[in-house]
């Protein structure tokens, strides 16, 4: 199948609610599609999880809410990245991102001694209990966090959270419940249905699992018929009636994008690729630290520095398919995710 990339990033635009902001019900379906959801990049301590631009509401509030109810849970994913799951899927993501320790150090051993004995604790109190320090406890409760063999219950912004033994806060979760293959197929089935149109870069990107664990699923997929072949990479097969005779809009829009949009992960080798030589040999600080999706194309972005607090916005760079008469669209754009605050250069001029 041929693909015309219009129908691509315009259906891509309806699909993330990009084009249309969702409703409630539309908002848990595309969060549950996009899993793990994560909070703005670089952002304060404690923050839910959000899909910037695409709820017709506070979506950090809603899920504030859902992380309160224990709606959302936490854990390490997709490269060891905290991220936000609901718990009914907990087999799958355990299926993919699961860390087995064959022998626990002796750190590690000493906290799950305490909390199988004591119960659930918290890093204070692991502390006073083992004589540990914290910089020596913190990465043991990160590695046993990544095995799946305890639980950190962040369910509001408090510093003060409780350790579980996984086994007792999920207790119905079987590590055996799905194969990495299986689990990974269903995700990408719903990765595809939100992308329109990917290839198995954009997947390891998204996904950050080894690239043959991609081909491999991917390749069952196809065999399957759930997949089907689209220029150099894959549409869902229940999408190629529909992509035939779909005709594109143009969205007009800017949006800065952080770091953790899901549009930004599923590119992130692609965007890197793009936007460093247009920004290293700035001689100020160039941090890429957002990107610019222009009519659903990322076409710039914002660099400067990352700070906890506003961020220093050094300058805004564009390609050359840009418009200049975008560019009050495009300081605005900026302003809205940072505070109020304009850049200080636009295309290396000063404002």
């Amino acid at each position: 199948m041929n693909m015309d990339f219009a129908k691509i990033v315009s259906l891509r635009m309806e699909r993330q609610h990009l084009a249309r902001p969702a409703n409630e019900e539309e908002y848990l379906a595309l969060y549950r599609d996009m899993q793990p959801g994560m909070n703005v990049y670089w952002n304060g301590f404690g923050m839910p999880p959000v899909m910037s631009f695409r709820a017709a509401f506070d979506d950090i509030e809603f899920n504030r809410e859902r992380q309160y109810r224990r709606e959302l849970v936490k854990g390490r994913f997709a490269g060891g990245n905290l991220g936000w799951i609901v718990p009914e899927d907990m087999e799958l993501f355990m299926a993919v991102y699961q860390k087995p320790v064959e022998r626990l150090p002796e750190r590690q051993q000493m906290i799950m001694d305490l909390i199988a004995q004591q119960g659930p604790s918290n890093i204070a109190r692991m502390k006073e209990e083992t004589g540990l320090l914290v910089k020596e406890i913190t990465p043991a409760l990160h590695r046993l966090q990544e095995a799946f063999l305890l639980y950190e219950d962040q369910y509001d912004g408090e510093w003060d959270r409780g350790w579980y033994l996984f086994s007792e806060m999920f207790p119905e979760v079987d590590g055996a419940g799905y194969t990495r293959q299986e689990a990974l197929m269903i995700l990408m089935e719903r990765f595809a249905r939100r992308m329109v149109w990917f290839d198995a870069e954009m997947a390891k990107s998204y996904f950050r699992v080894p690239i043959k664990d991609i081909r491999a699923a991917l390749d069952e997929m196809l065999k399957k018929g759930k997949l089907s072949k689209a220029d150099s990479g894959y549409v869902l097969t229940d999408d190629c009636e529909l992509l035939e005779t779909y005709v594109p809009r143009t969205y007009r829009s800017v949006f800065a994008v952080h770091r953790n949009d899901i549009l930004y992960r599923a590119q992130e080798h692609l965007l890197k690729k793009k936007f460093l030589p247009m920004t290293e040999k700035l001689p100020y600080d160039h941090e890429l630290l957002q990107f610019l999706l222009i009519d659903g194309e990322f076409k710039g972005a914002v660099v400067g520095h990352f700070r906890n607090g506003p961020y220093d916005l050094n300058d805004v760079v564009c390609g050359a398919d840009v418009p200049a008469e975008r560019k009050e669209e495009i300081i605005e754009a900026v302003r809205k995710v940072n505070f109020g605050k304009s850049p200080d250069r636009f295309m290396g001029k000063t404002i």
